[in-house]
């Protein structure tokens, strides 16, 4: 560790990679290996702080920092598994090196389930741009695999990465459709929306492999979830074409062209899909697998929203019905 007086290793850390120094930031990662666990987990927040806003600073210094998701305590693992979400969600490119490692997380059942969700989300943002380098059929299978077993955290972890997979390349996961289908009825809105978002964007390249989720699909046209329901009427769409010898649900597709808008102009392509028709003022991206990567970040963030429940709109504080003029907590106007 850095024995200089008035310093701390992440400040020097952070510091040395602003400058341009990476030889010493490496020599200073190896260090803090030999430091204690508070130590450690000081710095590795520290430079999750710092990869948040310049996630291009750890391009080529990541190495190092993967001993801490094995060889650490617990509350330090996870803690470099943030780090590795923030940088691959930034700049996935540096973290291609170090996929093996992540990967060897997600394999490994007797990991903490939450380092193992953030190991699986670091995964699935590489995967968008990189699915050579994180799509391996073994990883592949260890994401389907792990949403029949693991805890709900991570299974929402690994229907986003199976969603980024199939955004990297289409037809990566075009022999898993059923698979997927399967877990279509998930109590999580988040598994459900991320799988159907795969299964979709699957069909934009080989629509004749969404026969094997059609049942699961017009099923999900009663979900309670818009965007859930919105998907599933899209993939309908791209389904035509290669399934005309099963009946269309004709009628529950118009029944949702008065649905809300992103359903309804979803319905509304499959419908002209459907009838061989193109609309002359149809809606734009819709199965396109740009136009879906561009909507899907908002989207997740307005399912893990919670609705209105009489709290502050500013800083969620609870109030009562009939609560006071400004927000006790923040002092927003209510």
């Amino acid at each position: 560790m850095d024995d200089r007086t008035g310093t701390t290793p992440d400040t020097d850390i952070v510091t040395l990679l602003e400058h341009g120094r990476k030889d010493d930031a490496l020599t200073a990662l190896e260090q803090l290996s030999t430091a204690d666990a508070a130590d450690q987990q000081a710095c590795l927040r520290s430079l999750k702080s710092a990869a948040d806003d310049q996630p291009q600073l750890f391009d080529g210094v990541l190495s190092p920092i993967t001993r801490f998701l094995a060889d650490s305590e617990r509350p330090t693992r996870l803690t470099a598994a943030k780090l590795f979400v923030a940088v691959s969600e930034g700049a996935p490119d540096s973290v291609v090196p170090v996929v093996p490692m992540l990967a060897e997380r997600l394999a490994d059942e007797s990991e903490f389930y939450y380092v193992r969700a953030r190991c699986v989300e670091a995964l699935g943002y590489v995967a968008v741009d990189h699915p050579d380098a994180v799509a391996s059929p073994a990883v592949v299978a260890d994401l389907r695999i792990g949403l029949e077993f693991d805890e709900p955290e991570v299974r929402e972890k690994l229907a986003k990465a199976l969603a980024h997979v199939a955004l990297g390349d289409p037809a990566r996961l075009r022999y898993q459709v059923d698979s997927l289908a399967d877990h279509l009825q998930a109590d999580s809105e988040l598994v459900r929306y991320h799988l159907s978002t795969a299964i979709v964007v699957t069909g934009c390249a080989c629509p004749e492999r969404l026969t094997d989720a059609r049942e699961a699909l017009v099923s999900r046209l009663e979900d309670e979830n818009r965007y859930v329901r919105g998907r599933a009427a899209e993939a309908l769409g791209l389904l035509v074409g290669a399934d005309a010898g099963e009946p269309f649900p004709r009628a529950q597709l118009e029944e949702l062209t008065a649905d809300d808008e992103f359903v309804a102009e979803r319905a509304q392509f499959a419908l002209t899909q459907y009838h061989g028709t193109e609309p002359d003022d149809g809606p734009t991206g819709i199965a396109g697998r740009d136009a879906i990567r561009t909507q899907t970040t908002d989207i997740v963030e307005e399912i893990q929203t919670p609705e209105d429940d009489g709290g502050c709109p500013d800083c969620g504080l609870s109030l009562p019905e009939s609560g006071p003029p400004l927000c006790p907590g923040c002092g927003t106007p209510l």
